[in-house]
């Protein structure tokens, strides 16, 4: 007796949720459909939500002032025009030619005359405005010209002051100080609980301030006729402060891959 081999079939099921088959039946057979189930989707993975480390950092910076002014006067009233004009163009020529082999720039050297006549005489007066940016040479030249000429010349007290280009490094610097003291506050957190300090999501500057310093131990009366040339370079120092709020992505102490 021989027995036929049968080839395998093969079964092919398509699954389809009650609530379709239901409802095709009922529109096949003209009766109502019944209300639609809501599948439930599919959950996404869900994203892992960013670590962030908040600090804040502070910074204050100072400067002294990078330019000096003196002005040197002088003057003479004789009873002709000539007499008059000769004396103080003769000093003045002897002030211009001690600044050039002082080194000074012409830039900086500024001359202004002003001539005029009072009562019955001739009365010149000319000023020479001197920019110094080396503090020492601004005494050296100062002193120089006390010492060479007489007492109808007139050398004011230096006034310190800053240009606005210093001013603003200034600002800057305050700004990029306190950004470096609040990295610095972060990368020292990180390593504190084991973690890796990952880039800035976040840089805002929330208070500026600046100042100039002030001389605390000298009376106010003295202040304009008493002040040393260190005092006055103090007192006219600008201070700038800055303070930063800073975020940073915070991310898992990282594996060491070990080679094979």
């Amino acid at each position: 007796m021989s027995v036929q081999q049968v080839p395998p079939s093969r079964v092919f099921v398509e699954l389809v949720p009650w609530a379709d088959r239901c409802r095709e039946n009922n529109l096949a057979s003209g009766g109502e459909t019944l209300p639609a189930v809501r599948r439930p989707l599919s959950s996404a993975p869900a994203q892992t939500a960013t670590r962030e480390v908040h600090v804040s950092g502070t910074a204050e910076v100072s400067a002294g002032p990078d330019r000096a002014q003196v002005a040197v006067r002088v003057s003479s009233t004789k009873v002709t025009a000539a007499e008059a004009k000769k004396s103080v163009c003769r000093r003045l020529d002897y002030i211009t030619q001690s600044l050039q082999q002082q080194g000074l720039q012409a830039e900086n050297v500024t001359v202004t005359k002003d001539f005029r006549r009072v009562e019955n005489a001739y009365h010149m007066e000319a000023e020479v405005c001197i920019i110094f940016t080396e503090f020492g040479k601004m005494q050296n030249t100062c002193n120089f010209l006390v010492e060479k000429l007489d007492s109808s010349v007139v050398i004011s007290p230096p006034q310190f002051y800053h240009t606005s280009g210093s001013v603003e490094n200034l600002r800057r610097q305050a700004c990029l100080v306190a950004v470096e003291n609040a990295w610095r506050k972060a990368q020292e957190v990180c390593n504190l609980v084991g973690q890796t300090l990952g880039k800035p999501l976040l840089i805002k500057e929330e208070e500026t301030k600046e100042w100039e310093g002030q001389i605390d131990d000298l009376p106010s009366s003295r202040l304009s006729s008493s002040l040393t040339v260190q005092q006055k370079i103090k007192n006219a120092t600008i201070h700038a402060a800055s303070k930063v709020f800073i975020t940073f992505e915070v991310k898992g102490k990282e594996k060491k891959k070990k080679h094979l």
